[in-house]
């Protein structure tokens, strides 16, 4: 009886192994759908099973069967290893190419990049412009989470000034809350690169951020970026204001070439003009250049500066020095 089963199921799976072989090379339902012309993006979401996905497939006119893909993960093993993500198919993958793709996250991938100097605003429109947000205030209510800023030791109301500038490249349908993550992650991995001091506190840390982010805005030109630091931190120890119009700028909707003597009255505690010290947080997001600075100015007692046509300025360790350059650059 034994050698009987034994010979039965054996015939049993020839049988339908034939079976298998002959629908798979004469119906081909494993074959690609068309001749690739037929392109399209597939969200794979979250926890969306083989039949979902088969389902999907077939609709969209990629896959020939949707009971083939089903068949074919289900033999594989790779029912379970679906990946969510944004993906370009089309109809001229092979069943096997197309769950191979979904299966090994290759997901589709963009970059974007946020240039040195962006404050925290600038940053939301970006992110509404590639999509990953709806509007401005989702990802600027993510800068102003009470958890994040207490996982980050963020000693402020907001993320503003620790979102790194840099270009990156995520995959489409990257949530929104993980981009704004990515970036404070970037900002404290290359904070090393800037050689801040050992042991500084957050509130330290904070401050050169502050100030890192004024000198990053006043600044044309990166090998002033020292300098510029120097002006400030003088005007500091000597109870002086900033007088920064990098933080008049910041109080606007949109920057202006030319500020006007009424701008520099905005009734703003990050009016520089009219309170003395560092303004209460950061003004933009700086660069590394702009934190090394911030670190390690130049020696000197420069105690004002002025722009010069060619973009560069010039610094003065005196008023009356700083009212000749004026003078000499500006006509004034």
């Amino acid at each position: 009886m034994k050698k009987i089963d034994i010979r039965y199921w054996a015939g049993a799976a020839v049988f339908i192994g034939m079976g298998l072989f002959l629908y798979i090379q004469f119906l081909s339902p494993g074959r690609a759908a068309g001749d690739g012309s037929n392109k399209s993006i597939y969200d794979l979401k979250h926890g969306s099973g083989a039949y979902t996905v088969a389902s999907d497939l077939e609709k969209k006119g990629l896959i020939r069967s949707a009971d083939y893909f089903k068949l074919y993960m289900r033999l594989t093993g790779m029912q379970d290893e679906l990946k969510a993500g944004s993906y370009e198919l089309n109809d001229g993958m092979s069943t096997e190419t197309i769950a191979s793709v979904l299966t090994e996250g290759k997901v589709r991938m963009m970059q974007f990049t946020i240039p040195e100097g962006w404050h925290n605003r600038q940053i939301a429109e970006l992110m509404v412009e590639k999509g990953f947000a709806k509007n401005a205030e989702e990802f600027l209510k993510l800068t102003h989470d009470p958890a994040i800023l207490k996982k980050y030791n963020i000693p402020a109301d907001s993320t503003e000034g620790y979102l790194f500038p840099e270009t990156y490249t995520i995959s489409y349908g990257y949530p929104l809350a993980k981009i704004h993550e990515a970036m404070l992650e970037r900002f404290f991995d290359e904070l090393s690169k800037a050689e801040p001091p050992e042991n500084l506190s957050p509130k330290e840390l904070h401050k050169r951020v502050i100030l890192a982010s004024i000198i990053e805005r006043e600044a044309a030109r990166k090998d002033e970026l020292p300098e510029m630091s120097r002006v400030f931190l003088n005007r500091l120890d000597k109870g002086m204001r900033l007088e920064s119009c990098a933080t008049i700028q910041y109080l606007l909707p949109k920057p202006r070439e030319k500020l006007y003597e009424k701008d520099l009255k905005i009734p703003s505690p990050y009016n520089t003009y009219e309170h003395g010290g560092l303004p209460p947080g950061p003004i933009s997001n700086p660069g590394l250049p702009a934190l090394k600075a911030a670190f390690h100015p130049t020696e000197g007692d420069f105690l004002f500066f002025v722009l010069k046509p060619d973009g560069s300025h010039y610094f003065s360790k005196t008023f009356q020095e700083h009212v000749k350059a004026k003078h000499k650059y500006l006509g004034s």
